[in-house]
């Protein structure tokens, strides 16, 4: 029986999960959990990442001694971030997508290369902390001198364990600098922005064995945390999902990138998929949630916080996927700004909260659904959401969809399923 441990990592917490095949299906144990999250360093939003290798090796020894006979691990993470090296060294500090040093850039950028051109290249949907725009602030800010290499956050993890620098495709394709063509980085990106061509090497597939720590082979999941939740839905029928974190991504397999008009102007994604496209929306998701609450009711058990919003009469919504949500200093006050009538109550915020993610989803499925040609009679919802009941009730409603919710750890059990069938 092979055993393997994936190591799934979030914005607000990392686990160690223990996997292996029985009776035709992956079953799983998790063995350690560990707290994650941006902190304020100098003006600008960081990520430790020396204590998240800490945690990723300490969860490693704790797999060890529960399961002696681990074969393997791989390692998945959120997307866009990355770390710089200068041969064996880190630069740092280690940006965090939400901070906002790529302000200054983006049009910049878009002088250099407009974005309906880039849009073309990659099909990557404009957010303001894609790689690209990360990257330029750090070239202006002359951060680049004298590196050798950008490695995303897993990458750089897994190069820690066992000393090979690895480049996987799918979270590269999350930066907007990979061609929708080639899947490879696209040069004429890289030339109009004279980054330092040797950053881009080729990029390797989920499934490629890259190295070994301590007698386990380190293997390349979809490293992009959402490609390997899509690979770990169990799928019956060719469904839009929901991997419902931090972030809702919503979206469908494709066979191929589609970057039309229509597709720029709706301002969808085409990410890298296991052998497939997928086409697929960021909509705010449970980051509206997480913030209300550290600022209304700290610690407040999440069931509380639903039943309070059910109980709730609040009608008022906000668009959940306006950039005064990003990353503000104040949730509680970007949606009193967004609002014509304030909240009475925590519920009120709660509600008014879920209603828009809600009405976000409806908006998205009507856009895949034009955009595909295609209508769907079903999505399924993976992640943390997949538990909110009163959520995937007002899916249902606002979106006239069947709502297949999959409380299961969907990101660990894909990340699972790409080391199992490395070796076939």
């Amino acid at each position: 029986m092979k055993v393997c441990l994936a190591v799934d990592i979030g914005a607000s917490s990392g686990r160690h999960i223990v996997g292996w095949m029985e009776n035709g299906e992956i079953k799983s144990e998790e063995v350690y959990r560990f707290p994650n999250g941006v902190i304020e360093q100098n003006g600008h939003l960081t990520w430790d990442i020396d204590a998240i290798l800490e945690h990723v090796r300490e969860g490693v020894k704790v797999a060890k001694e529960r399961y002696p006979g681990i074969e393997s691990l791989s390692i998945d993470t959120w997307g866009v971030d990355y770390v710089l090296m200068k041969g064996d060294e880190a630069v740092r500090p280690c940006y965090a997508y939400r901070d906002k040093r790529t302000e200054a850039v983006i049009s910049l950028v878009h002088e250099k290369i407009p974005f309906s051109e880039l849009y073309r290249h990659t099909g990557i949907q404009f957010q303001p902390f894609n790689s690209i725009y990360q990257l330029y602030a750090d070239m202006l800010a002359g951060r680049l001198e004298g590196v050798t290499d950008f490695l995303m956050i897993p990458e750089y993890l897994m190069y820690r364990l066992c000393g090979v620098k690895s480049h996987e495709y799918t979270n590269a394709t999350t930066g907007g600098m990979v061609s929708a063509a080639t899947g490879e980085f696209d040069p004429a990106i890289v030339e109009a922005l004279d980054l330092p061509k040797h950053l881009f090497c080729p990029l390797q597939q989920p499934g490629t064995v890259i190295g070994e720590y301590e007698g386990i082979k380190v293997i390349l999941c979809a490293t992009h945390d959402t490609g390997s939740a899509v690979e770990g839905i169990p799928m019956t029928e060719d469904a839009p999902y929901i991997s419902s974190g931090t972030w809702s991504l919503l979206g469908v397999k494709t066979p191929k990138p589609i970057t039309d008009e229509a597709s720029e102007l709706a301002n969808w994604s085409n990410e890298g998929g296991v052998g497939y496209n997928r086409y697929q929306k960021n909509i705010m998701g449970m980051w509206l949630i997480n913030r209300l609450r550290d600022e209304l009711c700290p610690g407040r058990p999440f069931d509380d916080i639903v039943a309070d919003a059910e109980k709730s009469g609040f009608e008022e919504t906000v668009d959940a996927d306006a950039p005064a949500f990003l990353a503000p200093e104040s949730m509680k006050a970007a949606f009193d700004a967004a609002l014509p009538a304030k909240p009475g109550t925590a519920g009120d915020y709660f509600r008014c909260a879920y209603r828009s993610l809600a009405l976000s989803y409806k908006k998205a499925i009507g856009e895949l659904q034009r955009n595909t040609g295609r209508q769907y009679d079903s999505i399924y919802i993976v992640g943390g959401g997949a538990r909110n009941a009163f959520l995937n009730r007002l899916t249902e409603q606002a979106t006239s969809k069947t709502v297949i919710a999959l409380p299961i750890e969907a990101t660990a059990i894909g990340n699972l399923k790409n080391q199992m069938e490395a070796d076939r």
